[in-house]
């Protein structure tokens, strides 16, 4: 049998999500519109955070590095989704294919600590406020941050490392809208179960290891405020979190969903589901739950504005 591994194959032929042209068309205005609002939405949380002094705080450090993430991971797959609904050209080639996995697995593996990091600055500063600019002071944050991208560059290095060794005499068509692993392992003549295992262990321990901290405190904060008499304080308390907890549900359940099964139960109607709303959806949908519903990201919009529009008002009484 002839295989041939990726130095010696051109392309990878992206299927996409469908071949009607009437959905194409229809998904692409969506996924368009979708991106400009993820753009607009992470770069203008970006701006409002650094424009504020107000909101120089580690909780909105992090927000800022979720952003990013969100922004980032984001364009590595909707400009070649759009791309590929859009025209006829479906075809990727292997650094291209490569090089998308390698930064998609980087930036979400750091994502899940990122996460991880947020929900254990939000149990500090409710179950140990006095000592909050202490234990979060400059130097752990950063080295959460440092630390939240070092995994992820792990993660996606092993991951890449294992695709290496495949060797492809199948079909060269990805059934899926963007290079992920399942869908290429799928492709490969040679038995993948332990480089499968390998890959499940890095990812299970990413997932399971932030998943772990959130969980754990956010049993903590959960048990500091129920100890609060005040319904009034109850509910400040929890008013803190529930952005984080809302944004952290969503992202997780789309990721064990997709990931923490093998990937002969690859399917392709539930999974690109999945897919498209954890890659396209939700990096959508964190700068809105985050601004939406936090009063201190509001106001300082409005401080940001009326400084903007007292500021050109002072530059034309000059003029």
């Amino acid at each position: 049998m002839n295989t041939q591994n990726y130095t010696n194959e051109p392309d990878f032929i992206l299927m996409g999500l469908t071949d009607s042209k009437e959905i194409q068309l229809v998904l692409s205005v969506l996924f368009l519109l979708i991106y400009l609002v993820t753009v607009l939405g992470n770069i203008g949380m970006m701006l409002v955070i650094r424009l504020d002094a107000q909101l120089h705080t580690p909780m909105y450090f992090f927000l800022t590095h979720l952003s990013f993430l969100d922004l980032s991971y984001s364009t590595v797959i909707t400009p070649k989704t759009l791309e590929n609904l859009m025209t006829s050209n479906k075809i990727i080639s292997f650094t291209g294919c490569l090089t998308q996995m390698y930064v998609f697995v980087l930036l979400a593996a750091a994502e899940c600590f990122l996460l991880a990091s947020m929900a254990y600055d939000r149990y500090v500063a409710i179950c140990n406020p006095l000592h909050y600019p202490v234990i979060m002071s400059t130097r752990v944050c950063s080295a959460l941050i440092t630390g939240s991208y070092m995994v992820g560059t792990m993660d996606s290095t092993v991951n890449m490392l294992c695709m290496n060794t495949l060797h492809f005499c199948r079909s060269k068509v990805i059934h899926h809208f963007f290079c992920d692993t399942s869908p290429i392992l799928a492709l490969s003549c040679n038995d993948t179960h332990d480089i499968e295992i390998i890959i499940s262990i890095f990812a299970g321990f990413t997932l399971m290891v932030s998943l772990i901290t959130i969980c754990a405190s956010y049993v903590s904060i959960l048990s500091t405020i129920l100890k609060i008499n005040s319904t009034s304080g109850k509910h400040k308390a929890f008013s803190t979190c529930a952005s984080h907890l809302l944004g952290v549900t969503v992202f997780y359940g789309a990721l064990i969903f997709t990931y923490l099964k093998p990937s002969k139960s690859y399917a392709l109607g539930k999974d690109q589901v999945a897919s498209v709303f954890y890659t396209i959806v939700i990096p959508m949908l964190n700068p809105l739950i985050y601004s939406l519903r936090n009063k201190e990201v509001k106001n300082a919009v409005s401080r940001v504005i009326k400084k903007r529009g007292g500021s050109r008002q002072l530059s034309s009484h000059w003029c």
